[in-house]
C-alpha cells in the first residue's frame, strides 16, 4: 500500500487551515472560502470519515473588523482582537456548515488544557464523544486568554496536537504555498517542490525557513515541525495549498497535492504522547552518562544518575532529562519535588529515607511514566 493509499484510506482526520486562508491575506473572513472548506468536509463525513477542523483567523478578523492594517505585540491588544473576530469566525463555520445538515462545535484551547492530565483526558472524551455525535468540532487556540507561558505559539502545533489527542489517522494543514519545497520558492526560483517524505528527516528543518506573514504566526518550519509531532501517534502529515481546487476530496481519494510527510510505523502508547507533547517544562534532571545510556535501554531513571537539578517543580510535574551536553533524553513525571530531588541527586536509592524521612518511590521518574526522544 503506498503512502497515498494510507491518506486515501484514512477514517479520522484533522484538517488545519491558516489566517492566510481564512482571511483573504488579512482583507475579512473570506466566506467563500469556509463554504467551499464545508462542502468537501460534508462529502468527507458522507464517507463515513471523521473530522476536526483547526481554524486559524479569530485574530486576523479581529484586526479587519477593528480596521487594524498590522498585527499588534501588545498581549492585550491581541486578545481584544481574538474575542472580536472569533464571533465572527464562528458564525461563519456554523452558517456555512448547516448548510449541509451539519452541526459544529467551538473548543478553545490552552496549552494548560493539555498539559494537565485530567483536563487532556476530558478534552479528548469531549472530541470523542462530538465526533460520535457528527458533529464538526471547530478548534482554535484561546486567544482571548492566553499568555506566553500557556499558548502553543501557532496552530500548525495546535493541530498536530489535536491529531495526537484523538490519534487521527492524518493532518492535514491547508497554507498558501503548494507544500514544502527544497528551498524558499520565493527567493530561489529553482526551488523543487518535495512530493514525499518522512515526518522524522530532519534534514527538512533546514529547507522550510520561510517566514510567517504579517497575518499568520507560523511559516513552513512549524508545519515541518508539527509533522514530526504528529508522527509520534502514527499520523502522516500534507502539506498543501488551500487554493488548489476540492484539495481534501482530492487528498482524500489519493490524488497526489502538496507535500506527504509520513509517520513511521507504529505509536507512542497515550501516556508517553501526553508526556511527549508537553510544551512548557517547569525543571529538567541533569544525568551522567551511565544513566542516558539505562534510559535508552528502558529503565528508570534513579537518583544516583543525577548529576544537577535546575527548576523549580513539585511533584507530578512533567520534567526534562537532559545529558551533561544539554541535549534532550527525555522527559517524565517527577516522583519527588525540585527541593527533595536535589537532596537525592547523586545519591543511592537506600538512602532516601534518611535524607527524606519517608521514602515515596525509588526512583526519581519510573520508565513507565518516562517518554525517551
Amino acid at each position: 500500500m503506498s503512502m497515498r493509499d494510507t491518506i486515501h484510506n484514512a477514517r479520522r482526520l484533522v484538517i488545519k487551515v491558516g489566517s492566510a486562508l481564512v482571511t483573504n491575506n488579512g482583507q475579512g473572513l473570506d466566506l467563500r472560502a469556509i463554504a467551499d472548506w464545508a462542502r468537501q468536509i460534508a462529502q468527507l463525513r458522507n464517507e463515513g470519515r471523521e473530522v476536526v477542523m483547526v481554524s486559524s483567523g479569530a485574530i486576523a478578523a479581529g484586526m479587519q473588523r477593528l480596521g487594524w492594517s498590522v498585527r499588534p505585540h501588545e498581549t492585550h491588544a491581541l486578545q481584544a482582537a481574538a474575542a472580536v473576530g472569533q464571533m465572527g469566525l464562528v458564525q461563519a463555520y456554523e452558517g456555512a456548515f448547516s448548510q449541509y445538515g451539519l452541526k459544529t462545535a467551538q473548543i478553545l484551547l490552552t496549552h494548560a488544557d493539555l498539559a494537565d492530565r485530567l483536563r487532556y483526558l476530558n478534552a479528548r472524551s469531549a472530541l470523542s464523544t462530538l465526533l460520535e455525535l457528527g458533529v464538526v468540532p471547530i478548534i482554535n487556540e484561546n486567544d482571548t486568554v492566553v499568555t506566553d507561558e500557556i499558548k502553543f505559539g501557532d496552530n500548525d502545533t495546535l493541530g498536530a496536537l489535536v491529531a495526537n489527542l484523538i490519534e487521527a489517522d492524518a493532518l492535514i494543514i491547508l497554507t498558501d504555498q503548494e507544500g514544502l519545497y527544497t528551498a524558499d520558492p520565493r527567493t530561489t526560483p529553482d526551488a523543487q517542490l518535495i512530493s514525499q517524505g518522512r515526518a522524522e528527516d530532519s534534514t527538512y528543518e533546514a529547507m522550510a525557513g520561510g517566514a510567517a506573514s504579517s497575518i499568520s504566526r507560523g511559516g513552513m518550519i512549524t508545519k515541518v515541525r508539527a509533522a514530526q509531532r504528529a508522527a509520534r501517534s502514527g499520523a502522516h502529515t500534507i502539506i498543501a495549498s488551500g487554493h488548489q481546487s476540492d484539495a481534501l476530496l482530492r487528498l482524500s481519494q489519493g490524488e497526489i497535492l502538496g507535500t506527504l510527510l509520513s509517520a513511521p510505523k507504529g505509536r507512542l502508547a497515550a501516556r508517553k504522547q501526553w508526556l511527549a507533547d508537553h510544551l512548557n517544562l517547569t525543571g529538567a534532571l541533569i544525568v551522567d552518562a551511565g544513566a542516558e545510556r539505562a534510559l535508552r535501554n528502558g529503565a528508570s531513571l534513579l537518583p544516583i544518575g543525577v548529576i544537577r537539578v535546575e527548576g523549580e517543580f513539585e511533584r507530578g510535574s512533567v520534567v526534562s532529562c537532559r545529558n551533561a551536553s544539554g541535549q534532550e533524553i527525555g522527559r517524565g513525571l517527577a516522583n519527588y519535588p525540585a527541593v527533595e530531588a536535589r537532596k537525592l541527586a547523586g545519591k543511592p536509592s537506600t538512602s532516601i529515607e534518611s535524607l527524606l524521612g519517608y521514602v515515596d518511590e525509588s526512583e526519581l521518574i519510573h520508565r513507565d511514566n518516562l517518554f525517551i526522544s
